[in-house]
């Protein structure tokens, strides 16, 4: 069995909405990198990357 973690990204940190409310945005971590380092160390190999912040507004950051 393949898991991908999804990390949902808004202002460079991981959050979570419930049912995609940006009003109810929650700060798990200030560092996205942090995260996806200690997911690697525990085996995951996958990553899916939620860019919110694209989402809303609808354009990718460059």
């Amino acid at each position: 069995m393949r898991i991908i973690v999804a990390l949902d990204i808004i202002g460079g940190k991981c959050v979570r909405l419930t049912r995609g409310d940006f009003e109810t945005k929650k700060v798990y971590n200030e560092n996205p990198l942090e995260i996806a380092m200690q997911l690697e160390d525990n085996g995951i190999e996958y990553l899916h990357l939620v860019d919110l912040d694209g989402a809303k507004t609808k354009k990718l950051k460059t």
